[in-house]
């Protein structure tokens, strides 16, 4: 792409231009290249991925049951927790497991989201050392579009 600013390219350029694709752009008022440029570079900006907080939930007490695994029993404190959502184990302030929440239920039920102070049973994707006292928060990435400031 070419812009030009006040200029007309010649009739060999504009040939030679459109012979080997190359897209001109004419412009007489400097505001609409700056917009055009500005256009042009947030279209080649890689999108921002933004982690957004969804909810933490206290461990409270563990379950082993068979075919299932190990069973967290656990109680909203914050936000909402949903299944299939990005999750961390927190132990003693530091994070132990990231990875999905596999299945959420209240009492015998399927659910896709318990909201806070709520209790509900919690699995999670290939971890099963859970213990009383961990927390877990939940949380899903966003793209988000960069930019350009002025």
């Amino acid at each position: 792409m070419i812009i030009a600013f006040n200029v007309r390219p010649d009739r060999k350029a504009a040939e030679l231009a459109e012979q080997e694709k190359v897209d001109i752009r004419l412009h007489t008022i400097i505001y609409n290249v700056t917009d055009e440029v500005k256009k042009a570079l947030t279209g080649l900006l890689e999108p921002a991925t933004k982690e957004v907080h969804l909810g933490r939930a206290e461990v409270r007490e563990t379950f082993r049951i068979s075919k299932v695994g190990a069973v967290a029993g656990c109680f909203v404190n914050d936000g909402i927790l949903k299944r299939g959502a990005e999750m961390r184990l927190v132990r003693d302030s530091a994070v132990v497991y990231t990875g999905k929440i596999a299945t959420l239920r209240r009492f015998k039920d399927d659910a896709s989201e318990v909201r806070s102070g709520f209790e509900c049973g919690v699995t999670l994707d290939n971890y099963s050392d859970l213990k009383p006292g961990d927390f877990i928060e939940a949380y899903v990435i966003e793209k988000v579009q960069q930019t350009l400031t002025s």
